[in-house]
C-alpha cells in the first residue's frame, strides 16, 4: 500500500525564491504535494489547504511576529516545522529548536537534502543543516558528534559492508542522497577531531559509538 503524500506549504517572502523552490521540490519528490506556496504568515494561515503536514517557513519573514509564537501555533495545529535560513548563529538555531521545530535548513542547501528534511519532519524526526548542526557541536569537539537517525541509519548499513547503491535502495533514497549524508557524516566526524574518511574507519566508529554491532563486514565502498 502506497504511503500518503505529504502535503506542504511553503512560506517564504522572496517571491523569485518561491517560484524556484516550489518547482524544485515537486520535480525531486514524487511523494510531497505542494498545496501551497505563499509570501506571508497570514497567507499561510487563511489558506484554504491549511493545515497541512509539513510547513517550509522562512525564519525572517520581516513581519515582527516572533519565529517562536510561529513554530508553536503551527505544532499546536499538529503541523511539522521545518525552518529555513541564511543565519547559522547556534543561538538562532537553538531557540527554534527549542519552540518546536523539527528541521533548520540554510537556503544552499540542495534539492535532494530539503526533500529529506520535510520527509523527516513528516514522521516526528530531526534533520538539521550539516552547517548548523556542525556550529551547534562546535563545542563539543573531542566526542562523537550528533546525527539524525536517517544519518545513523545510513552510516549502520555503510559500515556493516553495503555498497551506497544498496544503502540507497534499502532506505528508499537516491544513490546521490545516500553520497550526501556519507559526506555529512564524515564532515561532522572531522570537526570533532575522528578521521571517518576510509570504510574501516567508518565501520570502527560506528561501532564504538554503538551504531552498530561488530560483525564481519562486506565488500564495496566509494
Amino acid at each position: 500500500m502506497a504511503q500518503p503524500l505529504i502535503r506542504l506549504a511553503l512560506v517564504d517572502d522572496h517571491r523569485m525564491l518561491l517560484g524556484a523552490l516550489t518547482e524544485w521540490i515537486r520535480q525531486a519528490a514524487d511523494d510531497i504535494d505542494m498545496v501551497a506556496a505563499v509570501a506571508s504568515w497570514p497567507d499561510l494561515l487563511s489558506h484554504p489547504a491549511f493545515p497541512v503536514d509539513v510547513v517550509l517557513l522562512d525564519l525572517d519573514l520581516k513581519d515582527n511576529i516572533p519565529v517562536s509564537l510561529k513554530i508553536q501555533t503551527l505544532t499546536s495545529m499538529n503541523v511539522r516545522v521545518v525552518l529555513m535560513s541564511t543565519y547559522s548563529e547556534p543561538n538562532v538555531v537553538r531557540e527554534a529548536l527549542n519552540a518546536g521545530a523539527l528541521g533548520y535548513l540554510v537556503k544552499s542547501e540542495d534539492a535532494g537534502m530539503i526533500v529529506e528534511a520535510i520527509r523527516a519532519a513528516r514522521i516526528g524526526e530531526s534533520f538539521i543543516s550539516a552547517e548548523l548542526d556542525l556550529a551547534l557541536n562546535a563545542a563539543d569537539i573531542g566526542g562523537s558528534p550528533r546525527l539524525s537517525a536517517q544519518e545513523r541509519r545510513v552510516m549502520a548499513l555503510y559500515g556493516a559492508g553495503e555498497p551506497v547503491k544498496t544503502v540507497a535502495y534499502q532506505l528508499g533514497i537516491s544513490e546521490e542522497t545516500a553520497k550526501s549524508y556519507l559526506k555529512r557524516i564524515r564532515e561532522k566526524y572531522r570537526i570533532a577531531g575522528i578521521d571517518v574518511g576510509t570504510k574501516v574507519a567508518l565501520r570502527k566508529q560506528a561501532i564504538a559509538d554503538g551504531i552498530l554491532v561488530d560483525a564481519p563486514s562486506g565488500g564495496g565502498g566509494i
